[in-house]
């Protein structure tokens, strides 16, 4: 698969494209502005875009546990992460990385474009939703908005709305305060 056509948002039958997402944003009357730029598929990568755009930038990591529970944590780019430990602190089985053909089944985007946003396709609630208290310290909160050739920042207050109209409950993690 080329960069380029991981980049690009499905158009598969019944999943949303960024501009659904934004749709759904408006109609939940969720302050939204996106920036596009060119593909980004690592927390390391577009320095210049990031710092053009306030509020936390985040990383998002698709799990999945060894009873089949599928995990989506997303947490402030500089959160360090220990995914030996992780399954203790959020009560789940031993964790590794879901496969590609898992994402897409259960949240419609291809690696690299992974985002809590991608919660919108997860239309049979499989996904466990973590986020990273240091993230929700932060304002606005930027994830890319189904692709990784754009930038979509909302408030923090936003992002909660967004999962509430889902009907997701996400369990925060202070994972700072577990490195300590």
């Amino acid at each position: 698969m080329t960069a380029e056509a991981a980049a690009e948002p499905s158009a598969e039958p019944g999943l949303a494209t960024a501009e659904d997402l934004f749709a759904f944003l408006d109609r939940c009357a969720i302050a939204h502005s996106t920036l596009r730029h060119p593909p980004v598929f690592r927390v390391e990568e577009g320095l210049e875009i990031k710092a053009a755009l306030p509020g936390g930038h985040t990383k998002n990591l698709f799990l999945k546990d060894a009873k089949g529970q599928i995990w989506l944590i997303s947490a402030l780019g500089e959160t360090r992460i220990n995914l030996k430990t992780l399954h203790r602190t959020i009560g789940s089985a031993r964790l590794s990385f879901g496969s590609e053909a898992l994402l897409f089944e259960v949240l419609g985007v291809r690696p690299g474009s992974v985002t809590a946003f991608a919660l919108i396709n997860d239309r049979a609630r499989r996904v466990r939703f973590v986020l990273d208290a240091a993230l929700m310290r932060t304002d606005p909160v930027n994830f890319h908005p189904l692709a990784n050739t754009a930038t979509t920042a909302v408030s923090r207050q936003g992002l909660l709305k967004f999962l509430d109209a889902l009907g997701v409950e996400p369990l925060i993690v202070d994972f700072a305060a577990l490195e300590g």
